[in-house]
């Protein structure tokens, strides 16, 4: 069980100590947070292809690097890496073919019945999953709309650039769609 595998591995590396190599405070060297997508092929190369090491950022992530709402946890852990952790400019990075381009909604729904979520559950939500279970058609334009939320917060300093870039999964690759100075 991968439970069991990650704890084995945990208790031999803290006696190892190789957490030591990974030692920095809670401010981020580069003063920056990335707000970008969750997915596994970005975890190690994201970091790599920005040139990023332990320490240097705050990551927000989500699922499609989507922002809607800007008063969500994602824009609130921004607003606590600029006012609370020394952060001084926001990134949002997207990356081309993301699995929230062109997301389908009842097909989720469908794929969330067909394990185990029954109807009632479903009609007992506060909003309809159309409402809030989106991704986008356009990966610019999702991007676009991040930055502008975020740029617009009414907390945000003024002082502070909002820079908005897509990112090749494969490459690295970065594509500039905003550059917030």
């Amino acid at each position: 069980m991968l439970l069991d595998e990650i704890l084995d591995y945990n208790k031999q590396f803290v006696e190892e100590k190789g957490y030591e190599v990974y030692e920095t405070d809670k401010f981020p060297n580069k003063r920056a947070v990335i707000f970008t997508c969750m997915d596994t092929r970005l975890v190690e190369l994201l970091p790599k292809a920005l040139n990023l090491h332990n320490g240097d950022v705050k990551m927000v992530k989500n699922a499609g690097a989507i922002l809607n709402d800007p008063y969500d946890s994602t824009m609130k852990s921004i607003l606590v890496a600029i006012h609370a952790l020394q952060a001084d400019e926001v990134f949002v990075i997207a990356h081309h073919g993301c699995g929230m381009n062109g997301f389908n909604t009842d097909s989720f729904v469908d794929l969330m019945k067909e394990k185990g979520i029954k109807q009632i559950a479903i009609d007992s939500l506060d909003k309809e999953p159309k409402e809030w279970l989106t991704g986008f058609d356009d990966v610019t334009a999702s991007v676009e709309q991040s930055v502008r939320i975020i740029d617009n917060h009414p907390l945000l300093p003024e002082e502070i650039p909002v820079h908005g870039l897509i990112i090749d999964p494969a490459t690295g690759k970065l594509d500039l769609v905003k550059k917030g100075y």
